[in-house]
């Protein structure tokens, strides 16, 4: 007798109803933990363009809320991020029950790899892109130009090079995916190679600043990336030849 539980489509959607509830609780609970702190947030992600503004260079705010919404939004943008881990296991936990035994054992190293490249592609901007690009659009100012950034716009700028650098981050995984679901091989992709060069570039300029800097900056980490994520998706791929292999034997020795 069949003692596995059936779900209907109702089912379905209230759990996923739970889970999205549950998501957006964790947000708001990070969210109103930092956001007393605000201020200072804002503060440290603006260090880097801080830090090389000539003298009597100095951040303003243009609209009369900007002053209150830029470091409000910011709050919240890092509370996503912060949350991250758990928006993902979450997600992971909904679609498990449909997957197979060995689809879960990659399923977690591949959430909690994306989790940290994200992060990583998030301090690679702040700690080595902001530096360069800021130190280089403040000293191609023409002479007599007063640099004054606005608050609101400073922000609108490094939420998209964080998103862009985040989700570039992730070619590993995707390539993982990609060989995992038989879309794609290794092999198939090292053949790639000059395509994706150009590729990496033409991406840089779509996704960063109209600068050639910034654009460099993406582009160079997307290509060490591929590599890597190419080396990682033949490891799997040997390995899952090895398993079809050692199975096929197993049902040639009981046949």
């Amino acid at each position: 007798m069949d003692n596995t539980p059936h779900y209907t489509l109702f089912d379905h959607l209230l759990e996923l109803r739970d889970r999205l509830l549950r998501m957006v609780l964790a947000v708001l609970i990070v969210f109103c933990s930092m956001v007393y702190f605000a201020n200072d947030i804002y503060e440290y992600v603006s260090k880097p363009l801080l830090a090389v503004m000539p003298e009597g260079g100095q951040m303003i705010a243009t609209d009369v809320a900007s002053s209150f919404f830029a470091p409000f939004k910011l709050t919240i943008v890092l509370a996503i991020f912060i949350a991250m881990p758990y928006i993902l296991y979450q997600v992971w936990a909904f679609i498990a029950p449909g997957l197979y035994r060995k689809e879960k054992r990659l399923v977690a190293p591949l959430l909690f790899g994306s989790s940290f490249l994200f992060y990583a592609g998030i301090v690679f901007v702040y700690f080595v892109v902001f530096p360069i690009v800021f130190a280089f659009f403040t000293s191609v100012a023409p002479e007599g130009v007063n640099i004054a950034t606005d608050i609101s716009s400073y922000l609108d700028f490094v939420l998209k090079l964080f998103f862009a650098f985040g989700l570039t981050f992730e070619i590993p995984v995707v390539i993982l995916l990609l060989c995992w679901t038989g879309f794609t091989t290794p092999e198939k992709l090292k053949t790639k190679r000059p395509y994706i060069v150009v590729g990496a570039f033409v991406l840089g300029m779509l996704l960063t600043p109209p600068d050639v800097i910034s654009q460099t900056l993406l582009a160079i980490p997307m290509l060490l990336l591929f590599e890597a994520g190419v080396f990682i998706a033949g490891f799997y791929h040997a390995n899952d030849d090895e398993d079809e292999q050692q199975q096929a034997d197993v049902n040639s020795d009981n046949t």
